[in-house]
């Protein structure tokens, strides 16, 4: 089991609603997209709040998303993700996610995209607040290590 360390983590338990169930009778595929948002969001709350983005002119844009799929969940489970930088460049950023019933990983994935300039729209420079957070949690070790 390789260790994985989680900088600057969020954590979240989410709940089922009806209509997050497909004709299968499991949380639809695009649900768990929603859910990577909210944990994203949860991320720019905690270590680069909205006002304080927006004041600045800068904002991350999406590029890419990954997912992997691995359990299925139903209407009755109480799923818990959870989300990280697993790196930040000087305007590159990279976040990792995973979702948790019980003891069983049920899905994995990553979101790739930059911070840029809100009237050019072109890369800039990551926040250096933000940075300072990545790299003091990066210092601060084993905080939030874990197997996988």
């Amino acid at each position: 089991m390789a260790e994985i360390i989680r900088q600057l983590l969020v954590e979240k338990e989410f709940k089922i609603n009806a209509y997050d169930i497909d004709a299968m009778g499991i949380v639809s595929n695009i649900v768990y997209i929603r859910w990577f948002e909210d944990l994203r969001m949860l991320f720019l709350d905690t270590y680069w709040p909205l006002e304080i983005m927006l004041r600045s002119g800068k904002s991350p844009v999406l590029a890419k998303t990954e997912i992997e799929y691995k359990h299925p969940l139903t209407i009755f489970d109480k799923p818990n993700g959870c989300a990280w930088a697993s790196n930040l460049g000087r305007s590159k950023w990279e976040m990792e996610f995973e979702f948790i019933n019980g003891n069983k990983v049920i899905c994995t994935g990553k979101q790739t995209g930059y911070v840029i300039d809100l009237k050019s729209k072109k890369p800039v420079e990551m926040p250096d607040e933000l940075r300072k957070k990545y790299r003091e949690s990066q210092k601060k070790g084993n905080n939030n290590v874990t197997g996988r």
